[in-house]
């Protein structure tokens, strides 16, 4: 039986952990070839060793999206390999500091714009000149329910990801003619690696009030998102484009 993505060439960022793995191990369950990409080598092989351990096809790319240059040659280096790039879920990102405004360093607030945004809008820019050439692709940016809302002591993130999605709806607006459709996603509070750093599941307390914020009373699974993801990549969503989709458990409903 065909599956979705057979033959199609996927490539992921922030593939190391968290929604970046789950979703990388969901297209190559549907037959993509997997570009798993990270800036840490050893948590994207492990992806890749899953990957192929289920049956699937994976390579991994080290890349900093902060880096021009690697996310020039992270693209390059797939269609060199592959002939093609039909599926790009720009993922990476850091969670920064949480502080007031008034006393976030211009460091830590450069430095989050830096991955971001600015990170996001580099693989946009590569990601659509390839895309342009053949006539086709989808594009899934992972922006956040704070890029559609605010969250107190989280200004860079929220600034970020509040441009994140003013980017993917022009990326949407002008490639839409070309044949190629640009998405976000916007998760909750999701039970990964980024909130254990931030400090956010260790107290019982703290897991508890984020879960509280949901209307579904828990926090979300990496699973969950990436499977919206590879829904926003395949031909069923086929007339979505510019769409920034909550995947919140009723955060931003209530």
């Amino acid at each position: 039986m065909r599956r979705e993505f057979d033959g199609k060439v996927a490539v992921i960022t922030g593939a190391a952990t968290g929604i970046g793995r789950a979703t990388a191990l969901a297209f190559a369950r549907e037959g993509a070839e997997v570009v798993v990409s990270d800036v840490s080598d050893g948590g994207g092989e492990t992806t890749v060793g899953l990957i192929r351990k289920a049956g699937g096809n994976a390579r991994c790319v080290t890349c900093d999206i902060s880096k021009p240059e690697q996310v020039k040659a992270l693209v390059a280096g797939t269609v060199q390999q592959y002939g093609r790039l039909d599926v790009a879920f720009n993922n990476a990102g850091i969670e920064g500091t949480m502080a007031p405004l008034g006393q976030l360093t211009h460091e830590v607030f450069e430095r989050v714009i830096a991955v971001n945004l600015t990170g996001q809008f580099t693989c946009m820019k590569y990601e659509l000149e390839q895309m342009e050439k053949q006539g086709s692709g989808a594009i899934i940016n992972n922006a956040s329910i704070l890029g559609t809302v605010a969250f107190a002591g989280a200004g860079a993130y929220v600034a970020a990801k509040h441009g994140l999605i003013g980017l993917t709806r022009v990326a949407a607006l002008e490639y839409a003619p070309k044949g190629i459709r640009v998405n976000a996603v916007c998760p909750g509070f999701i039970e990964t690696p980024m909130l254990e750093r931030a400090g956010l599941l260790a107290d019982p307390a703290t897991k508890q009030m984020l879960e509280n914020l949901h209307a579904m009373k828990r926090l979300g699974r990496s699973e969950e998102i990436a499977e919206v993801v590879v829904f926003l990549a395949s031909e069923k969503a086929s007339f979505v484009t510019g769409h920034p989709m909550l995947v919140d458990g009723g955060y931003v409903a209530q």
